[in-house]
């Protein structure tokens, strides 16, 4: 038997600041690499860091194909194929999502357990174009998945459009809880109420905390209330001391808030600082005497993902997360779902590339 052709494909080239997307046929082999898993890209979702690339706010390489948000299709998985997170087999016909990082797995960082912070990382939606290999981003009909990275089944009943941003926002926020320690009963600030932040407040409202969040514009104070927020603010002034606070926005006051924030044996846990900012002056005897331990996030590690998954196919009919994703362009109007995202009129803007 002969085998079989290769598969017709398609790709957003970006080209860099203030230029276009530009939509590229192509092809690749319908039998990926050893390793390798060909997966159809059913929706994507346009991130913050999307945004960051497109508008110069990071330095991103250029061209290249962004989007690290998305929910697939099995189609085909190459010799010595990949299990899931749990064990479970990579097969033809199964949803998944996929971190946003592929590891080595055997460099030093990797031994320790930073596999997120790979010496030999790849990262989706982050590499330079390879004409040859040029499926490695979201805003394609299809991804080659590489060797080394994280892939978590999609259970029955939870929709792409919940699904997709699993990828990136709910398994950062995911690593953020793990690294804010032990929850129920605590009093835990988010600052930020975007898309990271609403997650943050649901899925630390469902370990048993008292979550209070703080974002100036009250539209994103009235969804946090919806994710289950106890309390929401303005900004943190009059915020009694908290046990763990979660920066998810970025924005250096909200940074110096949360070390602010903190009570005696407090955790801050810094996620949103992904692009160049003002610095932030550190109190080092408010820190040293309040047995404060300050950590920061960023990217994940594989349990995260799956974390993720489980939380939102456990959770995302108490919460509106569905609501989150607005829009649903075709991957010629990438250009059109980017000014949508700007525009804030939802955290996310779905970006179907097959339809």
């Amino acid at each position: 038997m002969s085998a079989p052709g290769p598969v017709a494909v398609r790709y957003a080239r970006w080209d860099g600041v203030g230029r276009p997307f530009v939509v590229v046929p192509s092809t690749t082999p319908a039998v990926p690499g050893p390793g390798e898993v060909l997966v159809r890209i059913d929706l994507a979702t346009v991130c913050g860091s999307d945004l960051h690339s497109v508008t110069g706010r990071r330095p991103s390489p250029a061209p290249g194909v962004l989007g690290h948000e998305q929910v697939g299709t099995v189609l085909a998985v190459g010799e010595d194929p990949p299990t899931c997170v749990d064990g479970s087999p990579v097969v033809p016909g199964r949803r998944v999502v996929w971190s946003v990082t592929a590891a080595c797995g055997t460099c030093d960082r990797c031994a320790r357990g930073m596999t997120q912070k790979c010496r030999r990382l790849r990262k989706y939606g982050h590499e330079p174009l390879d004409g040859a290999a040029p499926l490695t981003g979201g805003f394609a009909t299809h991804c080659v998945l590489l060797p080394g990275t994280a892939v978590v089944g999609v259970p029955h009943g939870v929709p792409d459009v919940v699904a997709s941003p699993a990828s990136c926002a709910t398994a950062t926020v995911a690593a953020v809880l793990r690294a804010g320690g032990e929850l129920a009963g605590r009093r835990v600030l988010v600052t930020g109420a975007g898309m990271l932040g609403v997650t943050a407040v649901a899925m630390a409202a469902a370990a048993g905390a008292r979550v209070v969040a703080v974002d100036p514009d009250d539209r994103r104070r009235a969804r946090a209330l919806r994710f289950g927020a106890d309390e929401v603010a303005a900004d943190a002034a009059g915020v009694e001391p908290v046990d763990v606070a979660m920066e998810l926005s970025g924005v250096p006051s909200a940074v110096a808030a949360c070390l602010g924030a903190l009570d005696t044996g407090g955790v801050a846990v810094l996620a949103g600082s992904v692009s160049p900012a003002d610095p932030v002056p550190l109190d080092a005897e408010r820190l040293v005497r309040g047995l404060h331990t300050v950590v920061g996030v960023h990217n994940y590690r594989a349990g995260d993902l799956q974390a993720a998954m489980d939380f939102l196919a456990a959770h995302h009919r108490d919460h509106p997360f569905a609501e989150l994703v607005g829009g649903r362009f075709a991957l010629h109007e990438l250009d059109a779902a980017v000014r949508a995202a700007r525009a804030g009129t939802a955290p996310r803007q779905a970006v179907a590339p097959v339809g």
